[in-house]
């Protein structure tokens, strides 16, 4: 069975850093998607890697404070997160899939699994 566990979110200052881990279980995964949401918004895109490549991608909001990374021993995925303003709060997931297209790395429902969700929080 399939399974993505996230891990890492907490409190944060504005300014602050976190990271957030994401283990996947069971197998590996072509494409890793970072998404989050805020109460009472859509879900938003953050970020996704190419596990064979490593080549990763970025919203307009988070580019150039936001990295993703893996290790492919522990088959896991990072969301590093640097510079984190009051707006980045949000429940954060973890997205995995086999099928993505790159055109479709920032539509969430394009991808079949999913974390639990961690929450972080950035006060100002």
């Amino acid at each position: 069975q399939v399974e993505l566990v996230e891990s890492g979110g907490g409190s944060v200052k504005a300014g602050g850093s976190l990271r957030l881990s994401c283990a996947a279980s069971g197998r590996t995964f072509s494409w890793y998607g970072w998404f989050r949401q805020a109460p009472g918004k859509q879900r938003e895109y953050v970020g996704a890697i190419r596990w064979s490549s490593r080549h990763t991608y970025f919203a307009d909001s988070v580019k150039g404070r936001f990295t993703i990374s893996k290790d492919s021993g522990k088959n896991a995925v990072y969301l590093q997160m640097n510079s984190l303003k009051p707006e980045d709060t949000a429940v954060y997931y973890c997205a995995a899939d086999n099928g993505l297209i790159l055109s479709s790395r920032e539509m969430a429902d394009q991808y079949d699994y999913w974390g639990q969700g961690t929450q972080v929080t950035v006060s100002s």
